[in-house]
């Protein structure tokens, strides 16, 4: 049977058949090269305007002289309880941080339901008062939403879509375009933890020490860190695709070089082992309460020690630093000292993580 083809670059054809790149983006489960070639070749040219291209966690706009933020996401997340989190939390936590990624203060949300016929009311109850706990830590309202229910078998319990606006100060100027060469990359804190943490329940897997999700508002630290200095060049959560990702496409959006070490990079050793055991390697595991931070080398020590002092960021370090070599590449020094490429995956490693 043949395939209609559709042209999703610019100034060549593409002859991948549509229906093919859609069935490859559900088995990948929306992360990765593909989705990042979908975006920019099909997406943003669609709607390409000066709010959309950066392709930053949020819009960031001005409105009669205020500066806003405006973030969306979508929850699908399998199991819907997992160790440390709920689908609830999960999509409270998310639209929070990718505004707090922007440098912004979230203020209000929205939330879409999207429930599958069937559902308990006891699991909808549970996730409803994850959601009211997570908005009470976070210090955001939910102001409005909408409910829809789709016929059993069709939506895997529930799906959830939160929307956020925040604030903005002034002289804030946080954005993937703005990594300098010389600047410091920070990682708040150990990683992996959501990703694994997820795949312990679906798999069955038993550890000595239970691990937990990692799902966290971030928008106290980042509030922190401005703090002690309004001159951060680049934040990021490390979501889908994990760290590795989340540097490769700032290294692109910059074209800077980033080089990271092996040995600074927080690993916790139970969450290691379980990468070994499910032939997964930690750097492209999902992460839902960390943050990358990009700074210049000048402000670094400063915002470094905010970020220790705040319960969120406790164990941030130094992981790497930009530079001109290699624009578009992220290296990683290993701990016998040889350097390898930690290039973005085709795939996502785990499908229906958030």
């Amino acid at each position: 049977m043949s395939h209609s083809t559709v042209d999703l670059s610019v100034g060549h054809s593409c002859p991948v058949p549509i229906n093919n790149y859609k069935h490859v983006l559900l088995a990948h489960g929306g992360g990765g090269k593909l989705t990042q070639q979908l975006i920019q070749k099909m997406f943003a040219p669609q709607f390409e305007n000066e709010l959309l291209s950066p392709l930053h966690d949020g819009a960031v706009f001005s409105i009669n002289g205020t500066r806003l933020a405006l973030s969306t996401d979508s929850f699908v997340v399998n199991p819907i309880f997992f160790p440390g989190g709920t689908i609830g939390d999960l999509a409270v936590n998310g639209t929070v941080n990718d505004l707090a990624m922007c440098g912004a203060k979230p203020l209000y949300l929205s939330a879409a339901f999207i429930i599958e016929e069937g559902m308990t009311m006891e699991d909808l109850w549970r996730v409803v008062l994850s959601m009211k706990e997570a908005t009470d830590r976070a210090g955001v309202v939910l102001v409005t939403g909408d409910t829809k229910v789709v016929d059993r078998k069709k939506g895997d319990k529930i799906f959830i879509n939160t929307s956020g606006v925040g604030v903005m100060e002034q002289g804030v100027d946080i954005n993937p375009a703005n990594a300098r060469p010389g600047d410091v990359v920070i990682l708040s804190g150990p990683i992996a933890l959501h990703g694994i943490a997820i795949m312990s329940v679906r798999e069955g897997l038993e550890f000595e020490t239970e691990i937990c999700s990692d799902t966290a508002p971030l928008n106290g630290l980042v509030q922190d860190m401005l703090k002690a200095s309004k001159d951060i060049h680049v934040l990021r959560d490390p979501t889908r695709g994990g760290i590795a990702s989340a540097l490769n496409e700032i290294a692109e959006s910059a074209g800077v070089g980033i080089l990271i070490r092996e040995e600074h990079i927080p690993v916790p050793d139970e969450v290691r082992g379980a990468c070994e055991i499910l032939g997964l390697d930690p750097l492209y595991v999902a992460n839902e309460g960390k943050l990358l931070a990009i700074v210049p080398r000048e402000s670094a020590q400063e915002v470094l020690r905010a970020m220790q002092a705040h319960p969120m960021g406790k164990d941030a370090v130094v992981i790497g630093q930009v530079m001109v070599e290699n624009p578009g590449i992220v290296l990683m020094k290993s701990r016998v000292g040889g350097t390898r490429v930690v290039d973005m995956l085709s795939g996502e490693q785990l499908p229906r993580i958030c």
